[in-house]
Formats: C-alpha cells, structure tokens, sequence
C-alpha cells in the first residue's frame, strides 16, 4: 500500500477518534458543536455502552427524567464521528418524530422516518433495500420493523438503538410475535437498550431483555428459573446485580442531587365520598364484570377490559359513559345478526 503524508494525516486523525473505551476524550471532538449540557451520569452512561469492543451491547435503565435519550445522542454522535453510520433506531411510533428532532437539534445528526409511505418512496427510486440509506440515521417503530424484519437483517448495522426497550420483555414467550421477530433480525449486531423499567411485574422480564443483549448471559430460560424465580434472598439477588452488572447500566435520581436540582412535589390527598347514584353505578358494573359470560367482551381481552373498565369508574361515571355506550352498540349488533 503507497502511503503519503495525505494518507498518514488521515489515517492520524482517525486515530484520534478511537480512545480507550474508559476515556472522556473519546467524546470531545465528536460532541464540540452539540448543542446540549451534559451532566456526569450521561457521559458515564455513555461509556459503559462503549466499554468493550468484545461486547454486544448494553442496556441503559437510567431513571425516568435522567436524560436517556441524551446518552443515546452521545453514542450515536461517536458512532458517527468514527463514520460508522449504519445507525438504527427503533421506538414507539408517538416517539419517532421526536428522536428525529432531537438528533438534528442537539447533536446535528441526519435521521429520516421509515414508514410504509416513504419505504415504497425508496423502493421505486431503485434502492431494493429502503434501511440501507447512505449517511442518515434510519428510526422506524416497533410494529414496522417486526414487518420489515427481512429488510433489518439483511442490513449490516453498526449499532441499533432500542427505546422503551422494556416493550421487549416478553420475549422469552414464543408467543410474543413482535419482540422475537426485532431480537432474531437484530441477533447479529450490537444494541444499546433504553428503558426506565427493565423490572416490573416478573423477574423473567430482566431475563427477556438481557436475552436480546447476549442469549449467553443467563443461557436458558429453565436454569434462569431455577436459579432465581424462587431464590430471591439476598445472596441470589447479589449474585444477579453481578451477572447482569457487565451489561446494565442503572442511576437513579437520589444520585444525581448534587448536580441536578429537581423541583420538590408535594401531594394534597382530598378524600371523596361517592354520591349514592355512584355507588349504585359501581356496584351494577361490578356485578356485571363478575358473570361467567360477557357476550360484549371478547374472551381473549376480558382480562384486560376488565381492569381497563374498573379504572374508568374508579374515575367518574362521565369517564365511563363513553365505553359502556360502546358495550351497548356492540350487544345490539350481535343481537341484530341472530335475528
């Protein structure tokens, strides 16, 4: 290979964008023109996800409000500056525009918005691969990439973001159509998961998301529910944080005080007496979700209708009006149908 100095220069400052992992260098040059303040916890954040190049990536459960998406923006600003660009993101569809505005306000990184509309855009502009964009950020929803899978896979990302990655928590359940579909299509690249919750109602939840990380963390499904589902005393519970310690990033908001001053809420409890034409309403829905059969409920989502209904009258019966008047259309229908 014939180098010369034009080749020595670049491949120096090249050079330079790829400090030690544990380097708060490594960021200067690529973050200089970001229009955003960064606090501690973020630059750390950050370079945990960059810690090992052996790694396949890292799931960042910073509490709600410590800026995930910022660290998220420093990541992909690195990523970028070291021009590996095949960039992913992936969030709720009420959040794509967002993460698009986002990026080009604060860390002045091109994005564009995959949807059904501008994918066949791309088709019939010749490119057979609408993911596979030079130079911009591609960020699509959950749903559309589960469709869309085929196209993810064949894409050689350099890094895939995943927010509200706690949507992914059932992927252990082969039931779970979306989340296995991102995991296999992503399997081969690395991903940074972004979640306040990575914990809520089963421990199986952390093994799903850690699954989408690295399968090998915990291997399979059965050992990881004879090791932890009933042993939760404290040495089992120490023996997790050390297991999942490589690969999940946490900080909570009393950790961050020193810097960050958070507005003091204080709660005014009123207690509420329901009139008797209330309590009647609440006792009759009551009765009514109780029966054996609810021909206005379809018997796969009772569960969930149920708590949904008793949420709405523990509200006000004006909150409620809306559904029950739906249940009634519905019920009349069918009734229309049998005669």
């Amino acid at each position: 290979m014939i180098s010369t100095n034009f080749h020595a220069k670049y491949f120096a400052h090249d050079l330079t964008r790829r400090l030690p992992s544990d380097s708060v260098g490594k960021f200067v040059a690529s973050l200089q023109d970001a229009q955003v303040d960064l606090n501690p916890h973020q630059v750390d954040a950050a370079l945990f996800a960059f810690q090992s190049p052996l790694s396949k990536g890292a799931i960042l459960a910073d509490e709600v409000g410590l800026g995930k998406t910022i660290e998220a923006g420093i990541i992909l600003s690195q990523k970028w500056a070291e021009r590996k660009r095949k960039l992913l993101i992936i969030s709720p569809s009420n959040l794509r525009k967002q993460w698009n505005q986002e990026l080009l306000d604060k860390f002045f990184l091109p994005s564009t918005i995959l949807e059904s509309k501008s994918f066949n855009d791309e088709i019939k502009k010749g490119n057979l691969n609408p993911f596979n964009q030079e130079d911009q950020i591609i960020i699509c929803s959950y749903q559309f990439a589960k469709t869309k899978d085929a196209y993810i896979k064949q894409t050689k990302w350099d890094l895939v973001i995943i927010d509200e990655a706690h949507r992914l928590r059932n992927v252990y359940k082969p039931a779970n159509k979306t989340a296995n579909a991102i995991k296999e299509a992503l399997h081969p690249y690395k991903k940074v998961l972004l979640t306040a919750t990575p914990l809520q109602n089963s421990i199986l939840e952390l093994f799903g998301l850690v699954s989408i990380i690295d399968d090998y963390v915990f291997g399979d499904l059965k050992s990881f529910k004879e090791q932890y589902s009933r042993n939760l005393d404290e040495d089992y519970l120490e023996d997790l944080r050390n297991r999942i310690q490589p690969v999940c990033h946490r900080t909570l908001r009393k950790q961050v005080l020193e810097y960050i001053n958070y507005t003091n809420r204080i709660p005014i409890c009123e207690e509420f007496f329901p009139t008797p034409e209330e309590e009647d309403l609440y006792d009759l829905v009551s009765e009514y979700l109780q029966r054996p059969k609810l021909y206005a409920l379809p018997n796969s989502q009772r569960q969930l209708m149920t708590l949904i209904l008793r949420k709405l009258l523990a509200s006000s019966s004006y909150a409620i009006f809306g559904t029950l008047n739906t249940l009634v259309n519905r019920l009349e229908s069918i009734l229309i149908k049998e005669l």
